[in-house]
């Protein structure tokens, strides 16, 4: 996903003036009185805000860094530049990003709805966008709560702390602290898995430079399941071959996530048929995991489905202009209207109704080569049909 680091700050009190900035953080000026931080209820201040999953986790060099930067050399990353460059050794040190922090509160967001899952949507006419980008941009709702969060540890910690907030996108192995924190484990499709809630959960993280009792990582509960790697339509889940890291990660360039929202050329033609109706994002190794058969959902209206399993003619026939207002503040809009359209293209070609002709006649005529080629393409299993 794309990268976006923010950092803010808060004041231990109203008459103290800011300091110089660090990092892109603000340095509060000292204080006198020093309340034992272990007695800070995170967890409960962490509900407070919003968020059902909290822990810490010490902010300190990880040993999957070293697996990462074989991920990596394994051309796992695809194109996604971001995880390449040098933001790729910014990770191996939260320290990197906050120089004085001290501890990692992890923090988990339900974002799961009632809506069917999308291996149980029975039409050929829909698309279905992953379950994530159907309300609100989650970065901004978890900046949000985080910024709450850090504003209700200022009374509670009496004194000067330094603190920035990552939300995804800053180059830190957020699932690897949320583990440590105690949120959940990681299980073979690369998702935290919570025992009691599943995997349908936003991560974000308030690096702080205060010193809290860390929690402990819970136990692996995948067991000897299989489901996710099974289900994967285009084999992305692989295994690693015992390379010290775990037994299995994605491989990008396999993945329909990746084809959709951070592909920026052609689909590769061998992935086209395995997409199925997905036109952003693809939840299918989430949808059969055991631990979600009973996962609770959100009652945030942040999240609620503005874009649950849409019409894949009337998409086919926006326009630019109506594709960003329609995806305003939506994390669709990561695809640009080029790969939506080329995306939307493949599907209908999936699908194979005899009403995706003539709007994919009109896209084959598009003056953009990506999208008029994969309508071209779709037409012909149409023809084939």
């Amino acid at each position: 996903m794309h990268v976006f680091i923010v950092a803010l700050n808060s004041v231990a009190d109203p008459k103290e003036a800011w300091s110089a900035n660090l990092v892109g953080s603000r340095r509060l000026t000292p204080e006198t009185w020093h309340p034992e931080p272990a007695l800070i209820p995170i967890r409960q201040l962490a509900r407070e805000c919003g968020f059902e999953l909290a822990g810490v986790a010490p902010a300190v060099p990880l040993p999957e860094s070293a697996y990462y930067h074989q991920w990596v050399d394994a051309g796992y990353a695809g194109e996604m530049s971001y995880l390449t460059d040098r933001r790729a050794a910014v990770r191996d040190d939260p320290r990197n990003l906050l120089p004085s922090v001290k501890s990692v509160i992890c923090v988990g967001k339900l974002y799961n709805g009632p809506e069917p899952y999308s291996t149980r949507l029975n039409s050929n006419e829909l698309a279905w966008i992953s379950r994530y980008a159907w309300g609100e941009d989650y970065h901004d709702v978890l900046r949000s709560g985080l910024e709450r969060l850090a504003g209700k540890l200022k009374p509670q910690v009496g004194r000067p702390f330094d603190w920035k907030i990552c939300v995804d996108t800053a180059p830190l192995l957020e699932r690897s602290y949320a583990r440590l924190a105690g949120l959940g484990w990681i299980g073979k499709n690369t998702c935290l898995i919570n025992q009691q809630m599943g995997s349908w959960f936003f991560l974000g993280e308030l690096l702080t430079s205060l010193e809290f009792e860390p929690d402990a990582p819970p136990p692996d509960c995948c067991g000897t399941c299989t489901r996710c790697i099974d289900a994967c339509p285009t084999a992305a889940i692989v295994p690693t071959g015992g390379s010290g890291g775990p037994e299995w990660t994605i491989d990008s360039r396999l993945c329909i996530a990746y084809f959709t929202i951070e592909l920026r050329g052609p689909i590769p033609h061998q992935a086209r048929e395995p997409m199925g109706h997905h036109i952003f994002g693809c939840d299918i190794c989430q949808d059969v995991c055991p631990w979600n058969s009973r996962a609770p959902v959100t009652g945030d209206l942040a999240f609620a489905p503005a874009h649950f399993a849409p019409d894949l003619a009337q998409l086919a026939a926006i326009s630019e202009t109506e594709f960003h207002e329609i995806f305003r503040g939506s994390p669709v809009k990561r695809a640009r209207y080029s790969g939506f359209l080329r995306n939307v293209a493949v599907a209908m070609g999936n699908q194979r109704a005899a009403r995706f002709r003539p709007p994919l006649e009109q896209m084959a005529q598009s003056v953009d080569p990506l999208v008029a080629e994969h309508a071209r393409w779709a037409l012909d299993r149409l023809q084939k049909e």
